[in-house]
């Protein structure tokens, strides 16, 4: 991902629970950043990485994404100290979501159709995102078309890797539940089984490892058993490569 530095903060989304803020960076870019010093942690930074990427090799539209370096001193110019004690945590290189002027939330108006809400749902349930309801749908329409963000509560499991990676078939075989998922009632059985059938012809291990390589070195914390990047990396592959050779996930 390109490397791009914040030249201003502009004003925090008070409704995200990370408390994501809007800023300018030097090539003259307005992005979401999703700070690596907020309480989620550096593994949901992981995550949006991963889910956008992997979103996007499923014909679905989601923000490009950048790295952002945050200066020191951006911190010591900000007024509201809640702010200010966050940016000077996140010091450093965090994740910069490019910003859609104009978007609006999702109101259940498909504009592409079922196709690609059953994508949406394939692709939220391959992920175990569990933060697409109505009470947070995380879509946005913009220009006439339908855009899928915030993937930071997808991958639940590397959440479990205090003590080291766990066990990929463990992962593959957890049911998600569909009950809640905003897109839930237009997506027919036909449309999902099309769909699964085709995106699983699509992604395999070399996809995985492509994605990974997308995630910088530094969001990667070693974890006991997968001390290195490398080796962090491989694990994620096992768990996504674990989770397309099964199939009881799928609602």
């Amino acid at each position: 991902m390109p490397l791009v530095p914040v030249t201003r903060y502009v004003t925090p989304l008070r409704e995200g629970g990370s408390l994501p803020g809007i800023v300018e960076g030097a090539d003259l870019g307005t992005y979401v950043c999703k700070f690596r010093g907020a309480g989620q942690g550096l593994r949901v930074l992981v995550a949006e990485v991963i889910v956008s990427a992997l979103a996007r090799r499923v014909g679905l539209r989601t923000p490009r994404l950048v790295v952002l370096d945050l200066s020191r001193d951006l911190a010591r110019y900000e007024a509201d100290e809640e702010v200010q004690d966050l940016l000077a945590k996140s010091v450093g290189r965090n994740l910069g979501i490019d910003f859609l002027p104009g978007a609006f939330g999702y109101d259940g108006d498909l504009p592409a159709g079922v196709d690609e809400a059953a994508r949406v749902l394939w692709l939220d349930a391959f992920c175990a995102n569990v933060d697409r309801s109505w009470r947070n749908p995380n879509l946005l329409v913009w220009h006439g078309d339908l855009w899928v963000i915030d993937h930071g509560a997808s991958l639940y499991f590397h959440h479990g890797w205090g003590r080291g990676v766990g066990d990929p078939a463990r992962f593959a075989a957890q049911p998600w539940d569909p009950s809640d998922h905003v897109l839930r009632a237009v997506v027919h059985d036909e449309a999902l089984a099309a769909v699964d059938a085709d995106l699983r012809q699509q992604l395999d291990r070399d996809v995985f490892a492509e994605v990974l390589g997308e995630v910088p070195d530094e969001w990667l914390e070693p974890v006991p058993g997968a001390e290195t990047p490398q080796a962090l990396r491989a694990a994620y592959v096992d768990f996504l490569a674990a989770r397309l050779q099964a199939s009881g996930w799928l609602p």
